[in-house]
């Protein structure tokens, strides 16, 4: 089942991302490239403007696989197989440029064999689901930074790698570690540089997903936007593949 419905028609909630130096940073990942842990070049991060000016642009539908009152916690892995991904997203008030504390980011995702919790097997595989693996969200800082541990996404039929993200203002947190209530202030979608998602796709667990893998520039949702529509930066953890990735990204909302 994709997510592709009402993608690219109506806006529920407008957003913005904000650069705050993206420039710089496509530079320094470009510096850093190396063949055997490919990063982003500058010409997948130069549509962002330069830092404190807000781009308008759309959210991104929340698609079929989101399941409520998922944990709070900075770390949805579970244990699962995969190359570590360390998020940095930080949140900002779109009119302001102020950045949001307290604020829950909330990430969802499929497995590097294009499963998501709660739905195991709608990508052809078979694997234990406990609802929860690669779920979960995490309260900004004063600074408006929310830091998340997971690991490189998988794809799925008709999808190109990507995670789902959402911004809530004011929840309660609950005794069980969820959370509910609070307002949503946005839904939408991040995205990963082509040359690296081929270089993990040839790492074990990935190199085992026998789905096609849709490309970024197949995808129906993404729309080439770069930063702008939800493509991190992504910075090499290491000197190999499996070393891990950093992806950052500012996401600004109408608060």
């Amino acid at each position: 089942m994709t997510d592709t419905s009402d993608a690219r028609s109506s806006v529920a909630r407008r957003t913005v991302l904000v650069a705050s130096g993206a420039t710089a940073a496509a530079l320094a990942v470009g510096a850093a490239a190396t063949t055997e842990a490919p990063t982003a070049d500058a010409a997948d991060t130069a549509p962002v403007a330069a830092a404190a000016v807000c781009t308008l642009t759309k959210e991104m539908t929340e698609g079929p696989y989101y399941l409520d009152g998922q944990y709070v916690r900075a770390d949805v892995t579970e244990g699962k197989a995969g190359i570590p991904l360390k998020l940095t997203l930080t949140v900002v008030d779109d009119d302001t440029c102020v950045p949001l504390s307290n604020a829950l980011v909330e990430i969802w995702h499929a497995d590097a064999l294009g499963e998501y919790s709660g739905f195991v097997g709608n990508n052809g595989h078979s694997e234990p689901d406990d609802g929860t693996f690669l779920r979960g969200g995490v309260l900004t800082n004063s600074a408006g930074v929310a830091s998340l541990t997971t690991i490189y996404p998988g794809w799925y039929r008709g999808r190109c790698v990507h995670i789902h993200v959402k911004v809530h203002t004011n929840v309660t947190l609950t005794s069980d570690g969820s959370f509910t209530g609070g307002q949503e202030l946005h839904t939408g979608q991040l995205f990963f540089n082509e040359t690296i998602t081929t270089a993990v796709a040839k790492v074990s667990p990935y190199s085992t997903n026998t789905v096609t893998r849709t490309t970024l520039a197949q995808d129906s949702i993404y729309d080439e936007g770069g930063a702008a529509s939800g493509l991190l930066t992504l910075t090499a953890l290491g000197s190999s593949t499996s070393s891990g990735y950093a992806g950052t990204l500012t996401l600004g909302v109408e608060n």
